[in-house]
């Protein structure tokens, strides 16, 4: 499946320069398949997880409504402050495990008139070539304002083999070989729209594979900003396959899971009675205008109650195996602290389902709560803080020597981090 081994944020907010996992010219290791990024309050956390969002709103709805949607002064909104631009992205991640790794770069700036608009876009490949042993990128696209050049064919000729080591950091990544031509001619081409991304065009066409590869790998995302009250919203009976960002759709995924994956439906309810007290039944049930409620049994009343009735915890756990137990996962899956409204001793055996999920879903998790950091081992986990200056900076918790030496010691990392081991020192 696809995975991301690393991302790369620019002048977005406090994110003035930070990188997650191998990046291009980078020599860092490439993130695991569930990565958790902790941190006090105010560090980023949340910037970055919207670094994600912004992203997948760029493809779904052009780079002008993405910064509209984050503020009324939109781009200069999300700037980095004292930064005049533009805002990048770079995104690093292999199609299938021994694929050759993809690159997609994007930089937004304002035009003339002061709107954002594309400035570059470029999604390449990344190729070691044997004879002068060097990495080089070879394009699929690439434009500049909206102009520029498209590949149809993978790339062809001897002495390449694949890039299994990271790049060379001394290549230098805008050049590109002469060799490049063997593997056809480019089409030039010009959007009509610089404010929309040259993937959510040319991605939408048989003839660049590649390209479209990366738009569904973004389009089905799944960042969840799930909320208790939308869950407790009353919809309209129907099936639906997969949770939505805000939950609102709960009761119809479960109709759906309880009439088509009804093995799925099951294990999703013991799962959920092992951890709320009381509960061992679940069921939708219809409204006669045709709304849809969920139903819970306890034990220890003789009526059901529903979702409008049951805590925030309870709804949010429920949303959470929900995710857990999809039958068609989405390939990278967000959640902003999962913790809130769950009882503490419950976290340490979430994060251990979240990565027992990342075998079919890359997950990527913000917290601030110890319990749960528990679960995890250092190279997963990534500390957030704030500099001086006020922007951000990352490190990952397996490059501090004393805290592996103390978690191979078998010392709880959550532990570690309440007692200030994983603070900046």
């Amino acid at each position: 499946m696809a995975r991301i081994e690393g991302f790369r944020v620019r002048n977005f907010k406090a994110l003035k320069d930070v990188s997650l996992g191998r990046v291009w010219k980078g020599k860092e290791s490439p993130l695991t398949p569930m990565t958790v990024v902790i941190g006090k309050n105010g560090v980023g956390k949340s910037t970055l997880f919207d670094a994600f969002g912004f992203l997948s709103d760029c493809l779904r709805f052009g780079v002008e409504d993405a910064c509209g949607v984050r503020g009324p002064r939109g781009f200069n909104n999300i700037l980095s402050n004292g930064e005049k631009g533009p805002i990048e992205f770079e995104v690093y991640y292999r199609e299938k495990e021994k694929a050759r790794p993809i690159i997609y770069e994007l930089s937004i700036d304002l035009d003339k008139s002061g709107r954002p608009f594309v400035l570059k876009e470029r999604l390449s490949e990344a190729v070691r070539l044997r004879e002068i042993r060097k990495v080089r990128k070879y394009s699929f696209l690439l434009l500049k304002n909206g102009k520029g050049d498209v590949w149809k064919e993978r790339m062809r000729g001897r002495g390449i083999e694949t890039e299994d080591d990271g790049p060379d950091p001394s290549v230098e990544s805008a050049r590109i070989c002469k060799s490049k031509e063997k593997s056809g001619k480019p089409e030039t081409v010009e959007l009509d729209d610089s404010r929309k991304l040259g993937i959510s065009t040319l991605g939408s066409l048989k003839q660049h594979p590649r390209i479209s590869a990366f738009r569904r790998f973004v389009e089905e995302w799944h960042l969840s900003y799930f909320t208790p009250g939308a869950a407790r919203s009353l919809p309209l009976a129907g099936h639906h396959e997969h949770l939505n960002v805000r939950g609102d759709n709960l009761a119809n995924v479960l109709q759906f899971m309880e009439s088509k994956h009804s093995k799925r439906f099951r294990a999703i309810v013991r799962n959920i009675a092992k951890r709320i007290p009381g509960i061992n039944k679940i069921r939708t049930k219809e409204t006669i205008d045709g709304r849809l409620l969920i139903s819970f049994n306890d034990k220890g009343f003789r009526q059901p109650f529903y979702a409008q009735h049951v805590s925030d915890g309870t709804l949010k756990l429920l949303s959470y195996l929900v995710l857990l137990e999809d039958p068609n996962p989405p390939p990278f899956l967000c959640v902003e602290e999962p913790e809130n409204g769950l009882y503490h001793k419950l976290l340490e055996s979430l994060a251990m389902e979240f990565r027992e999920h990342a075998t079919d879903s890359q997950v990527f998790i913000t917290t601030h709560q110890p319990y749960f950091v528990n679960g995890l081992n250092p190279e997963e986990v990534w500390i957030l803080e704030k500099g001086a200056a006020g922007f951000s900076t990352i490190q990952r918790a397996s490059e501090n020597l004393t805290v592996t030496s103390l978690v191979d010691q078998e010392l709880p990392l959550g532990g570690l981090w309440y007692s200030d081991y994983l603070d900046a020192r």
